[in-house]
């Protein structure tokens, strides 16, 4: 008998879930509200805007030197050997024991001063060294050109990649040592 009540309740269930499936769950009237919606929406698209009138440019250089002749650029070099202002290093001088380091490898780590005149303490390898302005350290012909509390600024001259010789400005910073 339980069996049969089993089947009875399964079958009775099965038939009130049929019944709510036949409804139609609200859809109508959802359907019927975005129908009246769409009537009552008008859709306004602005015209796109005149495409800007587009102008070629020819370029005419028939008349006009090459920028990159070898005329062009063999008389600049010579007005520039011939004006004399181009930097050039004085190969010639004695070295002096920092230009065998590079500037990574010195170190600011003080500065003495005496009435008119301030040395900065570099340090290369283990080695402390007193320097003054006018100086040259590093490995790129740096010359010293000024010397503070906390700072040794240089001017180094090398080379660009047209080989001429230039100018940069590079510093040494104080560095503290920590206990």
């Amino acid at each position: 008998m339980k069996r049969y009540q089993w089947i009875r309740l399964g079958v009775s269930g099965l038939f009130l879930v049929g019944l709510f499936g036949c409804g139609d769950g609200g859809i109508h009237d959802v359907s019927q509200w975005m129908k009246e919606v769409r009537q009552q929406t008008r859709v306004s698209i602005k015209p796109l805007s005149e495409p800007k009138k587009f102008t070629p440019f020819s370029y005419d250089a028939k008349g006009r030197e090459d920028p990159y002749s070898p005329n062009k650029l063999a008389v600049a070099l010579a007005k520039s050997k011939k004006d004399g202002g181009s930097i050039r290093p004085d190969l010639e001088r004695r070295r002096e024991a920092l230009e065998s380091y590079p500037l990574d490898n010195l170190r600011m780590v003080g500065t003495l001063a005496k009435p008119g005149l301030t040395f900065a303490l570099l340090q290369a390898d283990k080695s402390v060294f007193q320097v003054k302005v006018g100086n040259y350290i590093g490995q790129n012909l740096g010359m010293i050109v000024k010397i503070t509390d906390t700072e040794v600024e240089l001017k180094e001259i090398v080379q660009d990649a047209s080989g001429e010789w230039v100018e940069r400005e590079a510093k040494l910073e104080l560095q503290e040592t920590q206990k």
